[in-house]
């Protein structure tokens, strides 16, 4: 998701939390279930079966769209409040996708107000104008960060609503005369939680970037992480094509706030060239690195189908 320099506004933290680690080297290939296998083949045919009846076919390996899609439900529908929020942003990557609009909408109703965030956030990065009516209705969530996020989400699409929640951040009332926020102002008047919510000056909107907040956490002062990763946030948009390996070797980072920010990159660069690496931090250790893993890897395999679809239609255009 777009926002003011995310180097900027990460670097304005100073958290003391250490670093996650780096990416596993895992090379195990997800999806075939080997034990089952096993178990088919040392079964014993029935004496009462048909002698020409086949056995069972091992497991079908799972596609790389397969496996993305499975990574990403299972997250969103998991136990794990962290692992809903990271997955549920991720969501924000695959634009026009009916699945992904749907999961992130469910968001909205989760018990917990960081993954409600993390819906809305996804809806306006999607572009969702299908999502508005859901997304005008969490404007009245009794948590601010979901109203400013649900507000951000609005604006992204040019619907007015979103102006209700922030008339409200300075004048504490609601434009309309709505309802206020009134339990929560001790909230919004405070400026660390403001700074939390991600308001600057306690009127400007951040938006909520698909780290999520577990980034602000975790960075220290000191920390280069915030830098590198929003230089490759900001690398997206680099016309020239040999970027597309400088992202890749940052996917490799030893910060998982850079891998992630190097993915998302790809994602948004659309050169199908960079799936064999984005594939594989679908392993990564870290969850926020593996759903923006599965995510990149859905968006850039509808890219690459797309383009295959057109050159054959221009084949046959050509042919005739």
């Amino acid at each position: 998701m777009r926002a003011i320099g995310l180097g900027s506004v990460l670097l304005a933290f100073s958290i003391s939390s250490p670093q996650s680690s780096g990416i596993l080297e895992s090379t195990r290939q997800p999806g075939v279930d080997e034990q089952s296998q096993t178990k088919a083949a040392d079964t014993p045919q029935s004496p009462d079966a048909p002698s020409g009846k086949p056995q069972a076919s091992p497991a079908r390996p799972q596609s790389p769209k397969e496996e993305a899609w499975q990574t990403l439900e299972a997250a969103c529908a998991g136990s794990k409040v962290a692992e809903r929020e990271s997955a549920t942003f991720a969501l924000g990557l695959l634009r026009n996708d009916a699945k992904a609009r749907k999961l992130a909408e469910r968001a909205l109703s989760d018990a917990k107000a960081e993954v409600r965030s993390a819906g809305a956030a996804a809806l306006g990065e999607m572009g969702s104008r299908r999502s508005i009516p859901k997304l005008r209705k969490a404007l009245d969530d009794k948590d601010p960060s979901v109203a400013l996020a649900a507000a951000h989400a609005l604006h992204r699409m040019h619907d007015k609503s979103s102006y209700e929640v922030f008339y409200e951040v300075p004048t504490k009332q609601r434009k309309g005369g709505k309802g206020l926020l009134s339990s929560q102002m001790s909230t919004l008047s405070d400026p660390k939680k403001v700074a939390q919510l991600g308001l600057e000056a306690g009127i400007g909107f951040i938006p909520f970037a698909r780290l999520g907040w577990r980034a602000v956490r975790e960075v220290r002062k000191d920390d280069s992480s915030p830098v590198r990763a929003a230089s490759a946030l900001a690398l997206a948009e680099d016309p020239d094509p040999a970027t597309t390996k400088v992202l890749a070797d940052q996917a490799g980072d030893n910060s998982w706030i850079v891998r992630a920010a190097a993915l998302e990159a790809l994602a948004k660069r659309g050169d199908p060239s960079a799936l064999d690496t984005v594939k594989l931090y679908i392993l990564d250790e870290k969850d926020v690195v593996r759903y923006t893993a599965a995510a990149a890897t859905l968006r850039l395999l509808a890219t690459k189908e797309a383009r295959l679809s057109a050159n054959s239609k221009d084949q046959l255009t050509m042919e005739k």
